[in-house]
């Protein structure tokens, strides 16, 4: 169940329709008779006319389903349709109807450009919306909440999608999904490296999968740091599709996960003059930000600076970017790599990640 709000608007090929109050209240009487055909007990709640600001008026009909138009001065139409839809009932206007309606619209208006959307679901339990690296909304086809808590770190949420499988969802962002094996492959550069023997040492991860997919190269060793116990209980019970049983073993002859502060131990591996052939950096994504700084920025630096000491002299960093369209916040990234001492180098490579419905970005960098 959940409020159901349906959006048009409309730009009139002359903008001198609605210059003046009399031709927005034309404008208007044009809208409401088209209305009416759809709802046919519609009433005038509330009336706005001002030189300034247009015309803005709010129907309902028996002050259940809400109607809202603006007729802006300089040409510009909205209108907003909102109802409530209880589970089990089908929406109160069809999609054939919305796009008829909006179609008789746009030519009695004489418009040259219109666009309607489909409802928008809004106070669901089950949210359905989230967003792009870089904020653009998108809509999933959630259909189940599969399971919800909040962790001292995190909330924590595993959805069913109808086409990507469960997600494993973070603080309302999309992780990972079984659709999702694109991601870890090109993380981990699956056909250029050669982790055969390797000593691997995975700075987050707690979905299991990249671990899962790593085991799988025959490494010598790999150990995990991940700080959320809660995250990989979720996932071992809910995404064991793309995790096997590594998040149940938790120790092994070629693995080892430990729970607790990555930085902490990376501190601890320098101590003790540890080294490994591989780090993968499978942690926060890169903020969106105008300037490298804030707790996210001084975490990432922090990352890189006992990553590298942790790396044997041919060894490499490996971890995702964000999406590829984020353009300012990869050069941002790209600038803290050029700063580090000593001197590192880095290629790129691509992915559509399925879940994240974005192309998305990740680094391979070396010793220079």
């Amino acid at each position: 169940m959940a409020a159901q709000t349906i959006l048009f608007d409309f730009t009139l090929s002359a903008e001198s329709q609605t210059t003046t109050s009399a031709q927005r209240q034309e404008v208007a009487k044009v809208i409401r008779s088209e209305l009416e055909l759809l709802f046919p007990q519609l009433e005038l709640g509330y009336v706005l006319e001002t030189p300034e600001n247009g015309y803005f008026a709010v129907l309902h009909e028996n002050k259940e389903t809400i109607v809202t138009i603006r007729i802006f001065k300089q040409g510009l139409l909205t209108i907003n349709v909102e109802y409530y839809l209880p589970d089990g009932k089908e929406p109160l206007i069809s999609f054939d109807t919305l796009r008829t309606m909006e179609l008789i619209l746009r030519q009695k208006l004489d418009s040259d450009r219109s666009k309607y959307l489909p409802p928008i679901k809004r106070g669901g339990y089950i949210d359905i919306y989230m967003t792009s690296s870089d904020e653009r909304i998108i809509e999933y086809d959630i259909d189940k909440l599969v399971y919800e808590a909040r962790s001292p770190f995190q909330k924590i949420q595993i959805m069913h999608s109808k086409t990507l499988g469960n997600m494993l969802i973070l603080d309302e962002l999309q992780n990972i999904a079984e659709s999702d094996l694109i991601y870890t492959e090109t993380l981990m550069g699956r056909g250029v490296e050669n982790y055969e023997g390797k000593e691997i040492c995975i700075l987050g991860g707690g979905d299991g999968a990249l671990l899962y997919e790593l085991l799988k190269e025959k490494p010598k060793y790999v150990v995990m740091l991940e700080i959320d116990e809660l995250v990989m209980v979720a996932c071992n019970k809910y995404l064991n599709s793309i995790c096997g049983d590594v998040l149940e073993k938790r120790k092994s002859d070629n693995y080892e996960i430990i729970v607790g502060d990555c930085v902490e131990y990376m501190k601890k591996f320098i101590e003790d003059g540890r080294k490994f052939d591989y780090v993968f950096g499978d942690l926060t994504d890169i903020p969106i930000s105008g300037a490298p700084i804030g707790e996210c920025w001084d975490f990432i630096r922090t990352i890189f600076e006992h990553s590298f000491k942790l790396l044997k002299p041919d060894g490499k960093f490996l971890t995702h970017g964000n999406g590829t369209s984020c353009l300012e916040s990869l050069e941002l990234f790209e600038e803290q790599l050029r700063l580090l001492k000593p001197k590192v180098k880095y290629t790129t490579t691509k992915a559509f990640v399925p879940s994240f419905m974005e192309e998305w970005l990740f680094y391979q960098v070396t010793f220079a």
